[in-house]
């Protein structure tokens, strides 16, 4: 990891790259699949199923026979854990539902607000070198407290077209209506416009890679919601003289596993600190089997040292993580003042881990500053608000003038009329 001290906040900026591509560059790669997805649906998915991920499929829905069968491949040890995970994971989403909104804001004129579950939505789950069924847990959970009519899951198959009976197993217990073999761009395409196989949703939910993440942003130009710009992973621990080196060590290589763009940060107010972790996280790699990727991932990542935590606030809120862990003394402090982040996590026994997989929040975050102004994945992701209002005669005996003054002062005759003619009759 790159050591670095005491840096001016001009650099700031420099220092707290993303290793990601250029949007632009990946924005072209988006726009070629769109197209020919929308014109040729199913063939195209097709074309690019076989030339991302090696298989061809002349199907893409994985059949109920396939989805029974995951179960007798999954130990009972990972079924209890994966219960253990979804009951927590339940009990917090549940507990973020609220009752209708009511008020009278003058007499005769009642407003009230409903939520509503989005009908059709898409989850997207990541495959490849790690499938995440966890994230089917974190998505469909919450799409079924909602009450979600039809929930499509797309992931990625292997080279041999099958799924991780692990994300099988894990999307029939949590009632995922649908499991489309199709993973990256293609999924996202389809999710968007429809194909053959693939519904159309109007929201697309889950995190991808920076591909994935680009054509999530492109659906919305069709009219198709998403949850956020959640793309590779990132953790910023913020530690000081209190915190364990090598609890600290295996945060950084918990995320910096995910993937060679995944980034991992530690800022810190005492150097020895520093030096201890640097000296665990290459005791640990050489442990990891996903030694290579972690390497990777921590060639782009940083080792801050800064002389204060007022600045180590100030860079936190600059960087805006996706996952933050506090391991100070003083964590109240951070826990106060920090206003950009997708998770916090705190104290020395609270691994990002946690949050990951059972403690019952939602790991579907949002990244590369984004949670600057998005918030992560919870039970009103996959609602809507909708507002209603009743008028009395003599609340519009009393509102009308109001509303015709206003009207007409904004040279909007016909609304201003379609208050003086009720009141005619009043």
């Amino acid at each position: 990891m790159n050591y670095i001290e005491n840096p001016s906040k001009n650099l700031w900026t420099e220092i707290l790259k993303r290793p990601t591509q250029s949007v632009n560059t990946i924005e072209q790669t988006v726009n070629q699949l769109f197209d020919d997805i929308k014109r040729n649906g199913d063939k195209a998915v097709s074309k690019y199923t076989e030339l991302f991920d090696g298989a061809s499929l002349s199907h893409f829905l994985v059949s109920e026979s396939e989805l029974k069968s995951a179960s007798k491949y999954v130990t009972a040890e990972l079924k209890e854990a994966i219960q253990q995970a979804k009951s927590n994971i339940e009990t917090f989403h549940a507990a973020q539902k609220t009752a209708p909104i009511k008020v009278e804001t003058q007499p005769g004129v009642l407003c009230w607000q409903e939520k509503r579950a989005i009908e059709n939505i898409g989850l997207y789950i990541p495959g490849g070198s790690a499938p995440l069924f966890s994230t089917v847990l974190m998505l469909a959970v919450p799409a079924q407290i909602a009450g979600c009519k039809e929930i499509i899951l797309c992931t990625p198959p292997n080279k041999d077209g099958q799924i991780a009976n692990e994300i099988l197993y894990t999307a029939a217990l949590c009632g995922v209506t649908k499991v489309i073999k199709v993973g990256g761009i293609q999924a996202v395409a389809g999710l968007t416009f429809g194909t053959e196989s693939i519904p159309k949703v109007n929201k697309i939910f889950g995190p991808g890679n920076q591909f994935v993440t680009v054509a999530k942003q492109m659906a919305t130009k069709y009219g198709v919601a998403i949850d956020m710009p959640a793309g590779p992973s990132e953790l910023l621990v913020v530690a000081d003289h209190s915190a364990n080196a090598s609890y600290v060590a295996s945060d950084l290589l918990s995320q910096a596993e995910h993937g060679a763009d995944s980034q991992v940060i530690l800022v810190s107010t005492s150097k020895a600190l520093i030096k201890a972790v640097e000296r665990e996280l290459y005791k640990q790699l050489k442990a990891l089997p996903r030694q290579e990727i972690a390497e990777q991932a921590l060639a782009s990542s940083k080792l801050i040292l800064v002389d204060s935590h007022a600045i180590a606030l100030d860079l936190i809120n600059e960087y805006a993580p996706e996952h933050l862990i506090i391991c100070t003394k003083n964590e109240d402090y951070y826990c106060a003042n920090v206003v950009n982040a997708g998770s916090v996590f705190i104290g020395n026994f609270t691994p990002e881990s946690a949050g990951d997989y059972a403690s019952g929040t939602n790991h579907t975050l949002p990244t590369n500053g984004f949670s600057k102004a998005y918030s992560g994945v919870n039970l009103d992701s996959f609602m809507k608000s909708m507002t209603f209002q009743k008028i009395t005669k003599s609340g519009l005996r009393t509102l009308g003038k109001t509303i015709e003054i206003m009207a007409e002062a904004e040279g909007l005759q016909a609304h201003k009329n379609a208050v003086s003619i009720r009141l005619k009759d009043l």
